[in-house]
């Protein structure tokens, strides 16, 4: 398993990402790192955790299903938090000292399930505040563009922060929201700059908790469309209470508003002990 990306993110990566609020990284992973995370999704499938979802029963049980905060529970995800190039990725893109684990998530769309993930961005959710922050959303399947997530580029520099929507239903996530309501982007995706990838086991999008974004469904007769996504923190990022029960809760964290995301709970993965960082201007 490699511990270091196979190609090394490159300072037009890291600029793209800054402009964009979202980056295709291709080749960073190797076939053991994938091969250890889908021995993972088969014990999602049978050991759900407490936040496990099933975002479209009607379409079948389990058939579009989610479960979060893996690598707290289960040793497979928990080594490649720790081991994979992830976290050294995470780092050169948002041009940070430090790197800590927030959380987790296994996604799963069966072969023909024809629900959108809807429109949304990933901050308000969390119970986080600071700008250097971002997910890296990683397929076990051939993903093509379109299947694989889309992005409004640059909408993480838009200033707004959108009301939270569940994904099984599209209610809203909090009763009494801070936030404005999600534009219809699906009704009028030309009026917007969304961008996706054809995307390979290995290869990865890592894209900032502003950034807009969403997935159509998998029409693909046979095969699965599988993600793995990991959150990281930069230097800049504290805790921040949101105005209702967040997914995940943290409640046992220790942490109050303000305070630092460094402690126990969120470990500081990067740099790794006895390695040294990686500068960049």
């Amino acid at each position: 398993m490699n511990e270091h990306p196979i190609n090394s993110v490159t300072e037009a990566q890291v600029r793209a990402y800054e402009s964009d609020g979202v980056v295709r990284l291709r080749g960073i992973f190797d076939a053991d790192w994938i091969d250890l995370l889908r021995r993972g999704f088969d014990r999602v499938a049978s050991e759900k955790g407490r936040d496990a979802a099933d975002h479209a029963p009607e379409e079948g049980a389990a058939r579009f299903f989610s479960d979060i905060d893996l690598a707290r529970r289960d040793v497979g995800f928990g080594r490649f938090v720790h081991g994979s190039p992830a976290a050294e990725s995470a780092a050169a893109l948002m041009r940070s000292k430090r790197v800590n684990f927030f959380f987790d998530t296994a996604w799963a769309k069966g072969p023909g399930v024809r629900k959108r993930t809807g429109w949304h961005q990933d901050q308000p959710y969390f119970t986080i505040d600071g700008t250097q922050n971002c997910t890296l959303w990683l397929p076990l399947d051939p993903a093509p563009a379109g299947i694989a997530l889309e992005f409004v580029r640059g909408s993480h520099r838009w200033g707004r922060w959108f009301d939270p929507l569940r994904t099984t239903d599209a209610k809203p996530f909090f009763d009494d929201s801070p936030y404005e309501p999600i534009p219809d982007i699906e009704g009028d995706r030309d009026a917007y700059d969304i961008v996706s990838w054809d995307m390979e086991p290995g290869d990865c999008v890592v894209f900032h908790g502003l950034t807009l974004h969403g997935a159509g469904g998998n029409p693909q007769a046979e095969t699965w469309r599988r993600a793995y996504s990991s959150n990281w923190l930069g230097d800049d990022m504290v805790f921040a209470s949101r105005p209702g029960e967040t997914r995940p809760a943290f409640d046992e964290c220790g942490l109050v508003d303000g305070d630092p995301m460094d402690n126990d709970f969120f470990p500081r993965v990067w740099p790794r002990p006895g390695h040294d960082r990686v500068e960049r201007a």
